[in-house]
């Protein structure tokens, strides 16, 4: 149990968390912080904060846990900004979903007390943001991944698995860098395909057309392409060379996937169609991995 949640960025991410926390008992107040005070004023409106902080390191102020709910480009700047009251027994985590650049950011913003992070990636979202589609089911039955490294507190890492727990998440531990390449090829390269794949639609002149007779298939892959630009722009940028590698890795299936197209071959193309098939028909989201793939 948690005497105040401070918690630095109010948005779906942020404030699902805190409704999360409030309904699971674990916290007796919540104190935000937003960049926008309207955000912050939206925020205690509706119960998802108790008090309003004027600045970041005000919201942490006697907490015994914080979050960081920030894009992951303002990571330094936000733990800079509470680094003076960081303490050896309070449990700070963030929810980016970039790891290894989170990780840099900590090192260099808390340096000595760089201890009581534990880097988090919950593996949930939507694809709208802000603070008033918080919902405390956001999390729920979701994993959620610590990327801990070699100063993280062994009862800070302890402390963070019994809160994402308690909220009904499974939860995985993992290095940053295997996370981030992990990420870039079942999160992050799907992204950039929707990206790619609306924008190719959208310049065509038939586009609206187009638009107008899609059904089912082209809802379901290409909801992820209605998410937001800013953080997309921002996960893209801090993860670009295990999105480039795998972009690279998919553009030589797609080749050889035409290749087979061109030259009429049908046994060829039914093979990988029924590869593919066979591959995701087996795929079952969180199945926990065999023992010995770490």
């Amino acid at each position: 149990m948690f005497e105040q949640l401070g918690l630095i960025g109010c948005g779906l991410m942020g404030g699902s968390f805190a409704l999360a926390l409030k309904r699971a008992g674990l916290v007796k107040r919540v104190v935000g912080y937003s960049k926008s005070p309207s955000t912050t004023d939206r925020a205690r409106q509706m119960g998802v904060i108790d008090v309003e902080a004027p600045s970041a390191l005000l919201a942490v102020a006697g907490a015994d846990i914080v979050l960081l709910a920030v894009p992951v480009s303002a990571t330094e700047a936000s733990l800079k900004a509470i680094r003076h009251l960081v303490t050896p027994n309070m449990l700070i985590m963030d929810v980016g979903s970039t790891k290894a650049d989170v990780v840099q950011a900590a090192r260099s913003a808390l340096g000595d007390k760089v201890g009581p992070f534990v880097p988090a990636h919950p593996i949930t979202g939507r694809e709208v943001a802000g603070v008033e589609h918080s919902d405390a089911d956001l999390y729920v039955g979701r994993q959620v991944i610590l990327t801990p490294i070699e100063r993280t507190l062994t009862l800070q890492i302890k402390q963070a698995e019994e809160v994402w727990k308690a909220l009904g998440c499974r939860v995985t531990s993992m290095s940053p860098e295997s996370h981030d390449e992990a990420f870039a090829a079942v999160s992050h390269l799907p992204h950039l395909l929707a990206f790619a794949f609306i924008n190719g639609l959208a310049g065509q002149t038939q586009a609206e057309n187009f638009f107008s007779l899609a059904g089912p298939g082209f809802r379901d892959f290409s909801r992820i392409a209605a998410s937001d630009s800013k953080i997309w722009r921002d996960i893209l940028l801090a993860n670009r060379q295990d999105v480039l590698a795998q972009s690279e890795l998919f553009r030589q299936a797609l080749t050889q996937l035409e290749q087979l197209i061109r030259t009429g071959n049908r046994q060829g193309l039914e093979d990988l169609i029924t590869l593919a098939s066979a591959t995701r028909s087996h795929w079952r989201m969180g199945a926990q991995r065999s023992k010995g793939h770490h």
